[in-house]
């Protein structure tokens, strides 16, 4: 390999500045939540959860992109998506703006920017099924981390205020893994079935693809369904040591701007 291949191939896989400023701000958030720093706790809960939450989104795509990398699409260097940068993820609104919307709205964690794959680069439809499956698996990944305290009953000397935003951020990982792993066109659980589906299937799936996202967001703000999505959403995490309290005061405490009497904030 040449110094200038060298070169551009090391810059390829360097970290974005975009990427370390926002880690930089979560740490910062965390910080702050850990510490009761700000003058108000739902400000920092919310500053540590959204910018968390764009780092999963980075790590996300980021496990797309590498993965398709060692399966045989060398192109995905040269495209930005090893630099963990979210604005090279196709277009900064739907890769940050609008994931971070619908959780303000509504607490549910969505993907957001895809990464495109040359898939006629890729050989073996395992490897097209696992390139799917690895941004959904960073999501569980993640949840994983963010539970770890509660189920290795590990909480003393957290304060609460931390505790409910850990809970509410593994929330939103869980929500993001569980609704990304549904084999509905244009999410990443159709990418891991679509190889095994004949030509034919396929072909007839194809024109309605791209309405299948919207689909599963509307059935979310449908109440009975939404209301149900939520109790296992509970239940799991509560499999995970983690209360729904936690979760709810969470979720209270980063929507700081409504005002809300406070059950949680300093409980």
């Amino acid at each position: 390999m040449s110094r200038t291949a060298a070169a551009a191939h090391r810059h390829e896989r360097r970290i974005s500045p975009v990427f370390l400023a926002i880690l930089a701000v979560m740490g910062v958030g965390g910080w702050a939540v850990w510490t009761g720093f700000a003058a108000s706790a739902g400000f920092s809960v919310f500053v540590f959860v959204s910018a968390a939450w764009i780092v999963s989104l980075c790590l996300h795509e980021y496990a797309h992109a590498r993965t398709a990398l060692h399966s045989g699409d060398l192109t995905v260097g040269a495209k930005g998506y090893l630099t963990l940068n979210p604005m090279a993820y196709t277009h900064a609104v739907l890769s940050v703006v609008l994931p971070l919307l619908f959780v303000i709205m509504g607490g549910i964690g969505l993907p957001g920017g895809a990464v495109f794959i040359e898939r006629h680069r890729i050989r073996g439809r395992w490897r097209h099924s696992l390139i799917s499956a690895a941004g959904p698996l960073t999501n569980v990944l993640f949840a994983v981390v963010c539970t770890a305290p509660f189920w290795l009953d590990a909480l003393d000397g957290v304060p609460l205020t931390f505790r409910y935003a850990l809970a509410f951020l593994a929330m939103l990982q869980l929500t993001a893994a569980l609704l990304n792993l549904l084999p509905v066109p244009g999410l990443d659980g159709y990418g891991v079935v679509e190889p095994w589906l004949s030509d034919r299937l396929r072909r007839k799936i194809e024109p309605v693809a791209p309405y299948g996202f919207f689909v599963v967001i509307a059935l979310l703000f449908v109440p009975a369904v939404g209301g149900a999505f939520f109790d296992g959403m509970d239940a799991l995490l509560q499999s995970l040591g983690v209360r729904p309290f936690d979760r709810a005061c969470g979720w209270e405490l980063y929507r700081f701007w409504d005002g809300a009497p406070g059950i949680c904030e300093g409980s």
